[in-house]
């Protein structure tokens, strides 16, 4: 009974960690998107700025791509596309990790 009620306490660990995964991924995807629109916004207001005041050197460039940059990395980031270490890397780890630690306990308790 007891090796039941160890198992369901993992389980249910793991189902809360994989809500809480879901959970921070979600505020990853909304950040990117907050990020996104503000660039969308805030450039073209700098263009204007740029082309009105100082229309001989074009500074604007350096935001654009400096902040373009950062908001390419964060959609790769928020949106699992690291082409290093694939799409599904982190659960893949995950059950490994925990096979492992099954094995274990299962060679603790022959023991």
């Amino acid at each position: 009974m007891e090796l039941i009620s160890s198992s369901m306490e993992k389980y249910d660990e793991f189902e809360e960690y994989r809500y809480e995964k879901a959970k921070r991924k979600a505020k990853e995807i909304r950040g990117f998107y907050y990020n996104l629109v503000c660039y969308c916004i805030v450039i073209p207001v700098l263009i204007f700025i740029n082309l009105t005041f100082v229309p001989h050197f074009h500074w604007f460039w350096f935001s654009l791509i400096g902040w373009g940059t950062g908001i390419l990395v964060h959609g790769v980031s928020a949106f699992e596309l690291n082409p290093f270490l694939g799409k599904n890397w982190e659960e893949k780890k995950l059950q490994q990790l925990i096979e492992e630690e099954k094995r274990k306990q299962a060679r603790k308790n022959n023991n």
